[in-house]
């Protein structure tokens, strides 16, 4: 066994690994981050790209986001599409601020890159990787790469490898909660090789369901629609799929541009939390801890506040100061709550619309507030702070 010994091992290469991994490298904090697959693999997986101000300036001022800052395409507007009408909403006139679009695998790969190229330590591609003695005061990350078994004896392990990953696999039960919440319902993923159809994004709210249209590049479109619980993505074949975005979507003076779909998969909707984020010598970030349905685009703006506020713990406690990591979780907590929350209420106008006959009541209350949302100034103020995250920290 090929065994030494670091500071933090960093259990997966995500936003919020990644992050941590760099930030520590910077504090001169010795670590080494692992990933179960290739470097290839995570700077091409494509995943979500709204990135709030708040988070954006966060990694500006810790020297991580430069060719994000310069490169990403910046929305202040959405365009709500109810009732046959376009409804804009301006949330940057009323907050100030604005989302930096730049997809997940574009911000990995210069957070890798920033990482490897000043000398930081990854070992890409492991596999069988196990915890040890995270009550003693040297845990251990076992694991295999290479052909050959090592060991990384540590003072801390940062568990950032997601919903699928291990580490959230060793908070114990007994002294663990994991609230879960299940929408009932699935997203139809869809990417498209086909020139947006709007300058951003586009929420439409219709009986047949929810659909949405996000501008990507120039020539390639995300889109989501609303499916029944169990479907597939076999039960969608590309006419239908072009038939229910034009109905959901589509308003007279703008229709929806159709093209090849180079990507069709179904998300089941569904969030958990886990408290407390943390046990013994391991905490969590990013969705090893939380997940939040891609309702609100919150999930990689909550994976950098908690990496954010890990490498400053790890940084206080090498200065002396351990109380940031026990009180981590509990500083984390309150904004992965209020997206949550927020993520539900969206949801309930996005989803209880559509005319399934199955609960009517819902259908309405939906529609109402939409309308309080579109007809009051202080109803579209307090959900445009919400919408961008303007009461997070960083």
């Amino acid at each position: 066994m090929v065994a030494r010994r670091t500071a933090v091992a960093v259990v997966g290469a995500g936003p919020a690994g990644l992050t941590v991994a760099n930030l520590l490298r910077r504090a001169g904090i010795p670590c080494v981050l692992l990933e179960r697959e290739s470097r290839a693999f995570v700077e091409q997986r494509p995943r979500a790209g709204f990135i709030e101000e708040w988070a954006v300036r966060g990694l500006e001022q810790r020297g991580l986001g430069e060719r994000l800052v310069a490169k990403a395409p910046q929305h202040a507007e959405f365009e709500f599409r109810f009732a046959g009408r376009r409804h804009r909403f301006r949330y940057g006139d009323v907050t100030g601020q604005r989302h930096f679009v730049y997809p997940q695998q574009l911000l990995v790969t210069d957070l890798v890159a920033q990482y490897t190229d000043a000398g930081g330590e990854a070992v890409f591609e492991v596999s069988d990787v196990e915890l040890h003695d995270l009550t003693s005061d040297s845990p251990a990350v076992t694991f295999r790469a290479g052909g050959d078994e090592h060991r990384i004896d540590c003072d801390f392990i940062a568990g950032c490898d997601g919903a699928r990953g291990v580490t959230q696999g060793y908070l114990p039960p007994e002294t663990t909660v994991k609230a879960h919440h299940d929408y009932g319902i699935g997203w139809l993923a869809l990417l498209a090789e086909a020139p947006p159809s709007a300058d951003g994004v586009l929420f439409g709210i219709h009986p047949r369901g929810f659909g949405a249209h996000m501008a990507r590049t120039p020539d390639v479109t995300r889109f989501y629609l609303q499916t029944a619980a169990g479907e597939t993505e076999a039960d969608w074949p590309d006419e239908r799929v072009w038939r229910e975005l034009q109905a959901r979507l589509a308003v007279p003076d703008g229709p929806i541009t159709e093209g090849r779909l180079i990507e069709k998969r179904v998300l089941d909707m569904h969030n958990y939390v886990v408290e407390p984020m943390a046990h013994g010598r391991l905490y969590l970030a990013g969705e090893s801890a939380h997940l939040v349905a891609p309702i609100a685009a919150k999930g990689m703006n909550l994976a950098l506040h908690d990496a954010f506020l890990l490498a400053e713990a790890f940084e206080a406690h090498y200065a002396g100061d351990s109380a940031k990591l026990a009180g981590y979780s509990a500083a984390c907590l309150p904004l992965v709550w209020q997206y949550q929350e927020f993520s539900q209420w969206l949801s309930d106008i996005f989803h209880h619309t559509a005319a399934t006959g199955e609960n009517p009541f819902q259908a309405r209350i939906a529609e109402a507030r939409m309308r309080r949302l579109l007809g009051s100034p202080a109803a579209a103020a307090a959900f445009a702070e919400l919408y961008i995250g303007k009461n997070a920290d960083f």
